[in-house]
């Protein structure tokens, strides 16, 4: 099979959009072909390899059927003995690179997870899939760049964003050109790291950009707000020597004026193709494309799995992989069950057994010789559609739902179930101007309460103006918080606004104990008390105050 590298080289548009884009023509019963195939061959490496023995309980399952009946399912517990350490040999492949992830648990700050030859090789028709469908018209309908300037607003290696930097880089450097130089931004820390970026993005453009949700907002927020005198205005100013950057920033200029508006990052460039990832992706992606020019394109993956899914082109919901995990699904109803009891083995189904309008806990087991089997990663998405009938995708479509580990119950087990994608939304649509939140239930005259930890950018309002704005947005988001008011008879939320420089101080002291990058904000749901503590008084009570 021809790779990318050569497809683009030798013109073949029709041959490179089927080998990066053609799981989009699947039809449903040929994703589970592949699927079952896939899983075949990934047992016959389990079975020869010590991690997989272990985790299979010494089942040796000779069908799909029977790999679901006799094969537990995991998490990154069953696997920490093993991967903390890099125990190379008892994986099923040896992997060429290791990447890490943020841990969930006290035992351990960070998850590292093996990558092998044959899954990099699967990497770059993916991004490179990612990148047609982002730029493109419709099926096979696109036009390439003679070289592709990319501007770097992904986390260095061992992060997963950095090892696909990487990879392009490998297989398609006379293709792409990374702003800054790929070699130049793994070496700076991250607002140098997008200063020098657009510093020479002013000067050569930029066509298109790939970057986490929050990271594609708060970049557009700095240019357009001139905060401060490390932001952007810096470089703007500069400009007036250099005779380019001088013309591209007065039409802009002209622009944002005429818009009656500031400056935005669309009144700069015009760019081909924005690329996003994040479970923050279905929040700011109206913010994000109001400020960039175009709608940006959501991916869902992970660091253990890789890509799990992605949107086409008419940027709805996101159509399913097939050929880097076996994907199984637990239905909301029986994750809840395991949740209350832990000892209980929740039934799974499968991609064609879905639902529209449901939820579903997401398990995998990695294809290519990962190591992951039955893998509970601890995400739930929702199924929107069986198919995508506007553009012929025979697939269930998904968007992600919430964290597990992200969810809050008011009362009982069905009453109020609040994400962190519903608080997230209720706070943005607010219209109040933050710096960041945290939430959790707490027990206030022995009645339930959400409270809502938030630092504002000027304190002009009382925590209960605060917690009436916000209230009665999360009433129009969530219909049984809008029922609990009623039934309890009183508000269930509480707003505690936190000292202004809360949420930076918290993060500078967490760089200065080393944290991982992972750890440096708090956790938007579900915060321990030492977190609140710290945000509370500004003061850090211990280092790597991570949630479990």
């Amino acid at each position: 099979m021809a790779t990318v590298a050569e497809l683009l080289r030798q013109g073949r548009k029709k041959e490179l959009w089927q080998r990066c884009c053609g799981f989009l023509d699947l039809s449903l019963e040929e994703f589970m072909d592949i699927q079952r195939r896939l899983l075949l061959e990934q047992l016959e490496k389990l079975r020869n390899c010590e991690l997989g023995r272990r985790i299979m309980r010494g089942a040796e399952p000779r069908t799909v059927e029977e790999f679901r009946e006799q094969v537990p399912l995991t998490t990154y517990d069953d696997y920490a003995p093993f991967l903390l350490e890099k125990r190379e040999d008892v994986l099923p492949e040896k992997p060429v690179a290791w990447q890490r992830t943020a841990g969930t648990s006290d035992a351990y700050h960070y998850k590292w997870a093996p990558v092998t030859k044959s899954f990099l090789e699967e990497m770059t028709p993916a991004l490179f899939g990612m990148y047609l469908l982002s730029i493109c018209r419709g099926r096979e309908d696109f036009d390439l760049p003679e070289k592709l300037r990319l501007l770097y607003l992904l986390a260095p290696p061992p992060y997963m964003t950095g090892t696909l930097g990487r990879k392009v880089a490998e297989d398609l450097d006379f293709f792409v050109k990374f702003i800054p130089p790929l070699e130049e931004a793994e070496q700076m820390p991250f607002e140098e790291r997008v200063r020098k970026g657009f510093e020479q993005a002013l000067e050569e453009g930029i066509d298109a950009i790939f970057g986490l949700a929050s990271v594609l907002v708060a970049v557009g927020e700095k240019l357009s707000q001139n905060a401060n005198p490390s932001s952007f205005v810096t470089i703007l100013s500069s400009a007036l020597s250099r005779p380019r950057l001088f013309l591209r920033l007065a039409k802009a200029t002209v622009k944002s004026r005429l818009a009656r508006r500031s400056l935005l990052p669309k009144d700069i460039w015009t760019i081909k193709g924005l690329m996003m990832g994040g479970t923050d992706a279905a929040v700011y992606k109206a913010k994000i494309q109001k400020m960039w020019g175009r709608p940006p394109l959501d991916v869902y993956g992970c660091t253990e799995g890789f890509f799990i899914a992605m949107q086409a082109w008419d940027y709805e919901g996101m159509t399913f992989l097939p050929h880097f995990n076996f994907l199984e699904f637990i239905p909301e109803d029986e994750h809840f069950k395991s949740k209350a009891d832990p000892s209980y083995q929740p039934q799974t189904l499968l991609l064609d057994e879905l639902e529209p309008g449901k939820n579903y806990e997401v398990v995998f087991t990695n294809f290519l010789g990962g190591p992951f089997i039955r893998y509970r990663i601890g995400d739930m998405i929702k199924i929107t559609s069986l198919t995508n009938e506007k553009l012929g995708i025979d697939i269930p479509q998904m968007v992600f739902h919430t964290r597990v580990d992200g969810i809050i119950e008011l009362v009982g087990l069905h009453s109020a179930r609040l994400t962190e994608k519903i608080i997230w939304q209720a706070v943005e649509n607010s219209g109040l101007k933050y710096v960041g939140w945290t939430a959790r239930k707490e027990v206030k005259a022995g009645n339930p309460v959400l409270n809502l930890y938030l630092e504002l950018e000027e304190n002009v309002h009382s925590n209960e103006e605060v917690a009436i704005i916000i209230h009665e947005q999360l009433k129009r988001l969530n219909r049984e918080y809008a029922d609990l008011e009623k039934f309890l008879g009183r508000k269930p939320l509480e707003v505690t606004i936190i000292p202004r420089g809360a949420f930076e101080e918290y993060i500078s002291k967490q760089r200065a104990y080393g944290a991982d990058l992972a750890h440096l904000k708090p956790p938007h749901m579900n915060p321990p008390d030492n977190v609140i503590d710290a945000l509370i008084s500004s003061s850090l009570r211990s280092p790597f105050a991570t949630p479990r």
